[in-house]
């Protein structure tokens, strides 16, 4: 025999032997379909209104722009019956000129930014309760 034959017949051999154990390797696998929860999935967490405030320490000032506005929206979320004004009153009322504790972009004053978001927060809860109720 020559060589080229014999290498198409070891070829041959070797690609027999290992068919079947590549067709076992194959393995079934079943579909994952995980249970979906019963109950209804919370709006956001506190920090997702906040998100655009510092989260620096200044000196001489009590927690971070960004804790305080966590603050002030947990403390309206707990508190239905405050409104924005009340649950952002801790926040600062004056116009930041530095630039320093400003995400760029952001308008307006600490507390401004914090009565507009507890508001979009409150339209957002009063739209899963009645979405709930519906269903």
């Amino acid at each position: 025999m020559k060589l080229h034959p014999k290498l198409a017949l070891g070829l041959a051999v070797l690609a027999m032997a290992l068919l079947p154990a590549m067709a076992g390797a194959v393995s079934y696998q079943p579909e994952y379909h995980p249970e979906h929860p019963t109950h209804a999935p919370k709006g956001h967490a506190y920090g997702y209104w906040c998100k655009g405030e510092s989260k620096k320490h200044v000196k001489g000032e009590k927690g971070t722009a960004f804790s305080r506005c966590v603050l002030a929206h947990k403390r309206a979320a707990n508190q239905p019956g405050l409104t924005p004004r009340q649950a952002c009153k801790e926040l600062n009322k004056k116009h930041d000129r530095t630039g320093k504790h400003v995400a760029h972009g952001d308008k307006g004053t600490a507390f401004s930014r914090c009565v507009k978001t507890v508001a979009q927060q409150r339209k957002e809860e009063a739209a899963m309760v009645t979405g709930s109720t519906v269903a």
